[in-house]
């Protein structure tokens, strides 16, 4: 009571500063979560960017470091597994793994989860889960052969189970046979641990000599649903039918046969499913894993939305894409052969010496980050 009203302002003007700086920083804190970023992580991206991550660039690695993307709480656990030996022609690190069969073939192998969507929608999460590993063996210009799945179902007295059982069966099913890659086997388990909440796991099997976007228009088809694979599910099995991507078997039937002829062909220098964070995905880590950059055009996507925003463009889950690396002097002999088998075709960007991976839209720098920083920066639990 007794200090002069010069000190009295002063300290109330800071407490004032200090709560409004705590307020900013728990509203921060809460935004982040719409990114599925911690914000350890957000720090992290700070730190090496120098600077604020902007939208799009948040959005980037909230996809880009989802435990469905970076395995990042198991990649430790993973590596303890063995993955070398006489055989293993391809180890970890690529679209599907290699081993020598013997008399000049190889078998590239791929499993993946796909329990999240399948939950939600599973019919479609199933079918997509099957045309995602699929992409996953022709990425590697191996011809796929079979498909088989495992399912883990709830208890078979649940009142969902039936209809969770029916929709995966059926989507695995008919997306394999319209492909035209067999369903040769698989296992079906019931335990009440799964009620609601179902595990999808798809195989594929393809068979290799040992010697651009291409596919679907970009939508807004499972947009962030990398993250989404990567959080829980609610108590009641609802979830976000939105991140659940739809499947076109015979749209993927025609790109494996073009994708084929064009390795055949050898206009390809490096190819990559969009799977999970789409374009995002494939691009920066082909752009990482090769020590080159990529310079990105989004304006000349082939989309079906045209009012689709950068970071849409981005993490769109539409199937049925493949991202292929080709040589200028053999764009117009790949062009012709996408032309041949009906698929959307378009140049949307290039590699670059620098290692920066940028993205313009409409004339604008939407994101422009280290490829390493988007496909092996989250060291979070590793």
């Amino acid at each position: 009571e007794s200090l002069p009203f010069h000190i009295k302002f002063h300290r109330l003007r800071l407490f004032s500063e200090m709560v409004k700086l705590y307020v900013e920083r728990e509203a921060f804190s809460m935004d982040l979560s719409k990114y599925g970023l911690r914000q350890e992580e957000y720090d992290a991206a700070r730190v090496a960017l120098g600077r604020d991550p902007n939208e799009c660039e948040l959005r980037i690695l909230g996809v880009m470091w989802s435990e469905h993307c970076s395995y990042k709480s198991t990649k430790h656990l993973l590596r303890l597994f063995p993955s070398k030996g006489p055989s293993v022609v391809l180890g970890p690190g690529e679209n599907a793994g290699i081993v020598d069969l013997g008399g000049g073939l190889g078998g590239a192998f791929k499993a993946e989860s796909h329990n999240h969507p399948s939950a939600v929608e599973p019919y479609h999460g199933a079918a997509t889960g099957i045309g995602g590993v699929i992409r996953d063996i022709f990425a590697l210009g191996a011809k796929p052969v079979a498909a088989m799945d495992g399912i883990f179902l709830g208890d078979p007295s649940h009142p969902r189970t039936d209809f969770l059982a029916s929709g995966i069966v059926s989507g695995t099913s008919d997306y394999s046979r319209l492909v035209e890659v067999p369903a040769v086997g698989g296992k079906t388990i019931y335990d009440r641990s799964f009620n609601e909440n179902p595990l999808v796991n798809a195989f594929c099997l393809g068979i290799v000599s040992l010697v651009a976007i291409l596919g679907s228009k970009t939508g807004r088809e499972g947009i962030a649903g990398a993250a989404f694979a990567s959080v829980e599910l609610a108590d009641d099995g609802a979830g976000k039918p939105a991140s659940v991507q739809t499947g076109d078997p015979l749209m993927e039937r025609r790109l494996i046969e073009a994708c084929l002829e064009m390795n055949e062909r050898g206009l390809i220098v490096s190819m990559q499913d969009m799977g999970a964070a789409g374009i995002t995905s494939s691009s920066s880590e082909v752009a990482a894993k090769s020590g080159v950059g990529m310079e990105l055009h989004f304006e000349k996507t082939p989309l079906k939305e045209e009012d689709m925003e950068a970071w849409e463009i981005a993490l769109s889950e539409t199937q049925e894409r493949m991202l292929l690396i080709i040589e200028p002097e053999k764009l117009e002999e790949a062009a012709s052969v996408a032309r041949k088998w009906d698929l959307h075709w378009a140049i949307i960007g290039e590699t670059t010496t620098e290692k920066e991976y940028s993205i313009y839209f409409r004339g604008e720098l939407a994101a422009s980050l280290p490829a390493e920083l988007i496909a092996d920066g989250c060291q979070i639990g590793r």
